[in-house]
């Protein structure tokens, strides 16, 4: 039993590793190159994964884990919320290649991804406000607006590395950058 619940496991796994692969490259690809890249044959794959969509879900949730993953590691020892939030940005812009193509996806969410994503920006939202009154950004600035540029910023920064513009040390950089001047505690000019 163990054997057949471990091929399982390595088809399945292997399907989604080939999925993340080959959209990557290729967010248009359909299910049979992702079966060629996975070497199992398209009935196979279905078996796992019904259609491009179920597949796609899967993809998303486990890029939702290891984003969370990411971070968690990358922040464990983040001494403010700015720290937390510029340390973020330093441990999942190098997901873009892996993770990119998901922000093209028209997913069909199910329960679970939605209720996942609405805390990651409930989360996220939490930490900008407390980075407002450590005077990261500017209090009149809505939380909702910094909010999506960084989801912005964190978009360009994927792309921005995947056009080979940037490293991901410097888009990460460059994001910060962007994301606290033009946000930042605006200053009187004389």
């Amino acid at each position: 039993m163990k054997t057949n619940a471990k091929l399982v496991e390595s088809t399945a796994d292997a399907i989604v590793e080939a999925g993340f692969s080959v959209l990557s490259r290729n967010p248009g690809a359909n299910i049979a190159e992702i079966a060629s890249a996975a070497q199992v044959t398209r009935a196979t794959l279905h078996r796992y994964f019904p259609s491009r969509a179920v597949l796609v879900a899967e993809l998303a949730k486990r890029a939702l884990a290891e984003m969370d993953a990411a971070v968690t590691s990358a922040c464990h020892e983040s001494a403010s919320a700015g720290d937390v939030l510029r340390d973020s940005f330093t441990a999942l812009i190098p997901l873009g290649d892996r993770h990119g193509f998901l922000a093209h996806e028209h997913l069909q969410l199910d329960d679970a991804i939605e209720a996942e994503f609405l805390q990651l920006q409930a989360t996220t939202a939490q930490w900008i406000d407390a980075a407002k009154l450590e005077g990261v950004f500017d209090q009149h600035i809505p939380t909702e607006w910094i909010n999506r540029t960084y989801d912005y910023l964190l978009y360009a920064a994927w792309d921005s590395v995947r056009r080979q513009e940037t490293t991901p040390k410097q888009a990460a950089k460059l994001a910060w950058r962007t994301l606290t001047t033009g946000l930042g505690e605006a200053h009187e000019q004389h």
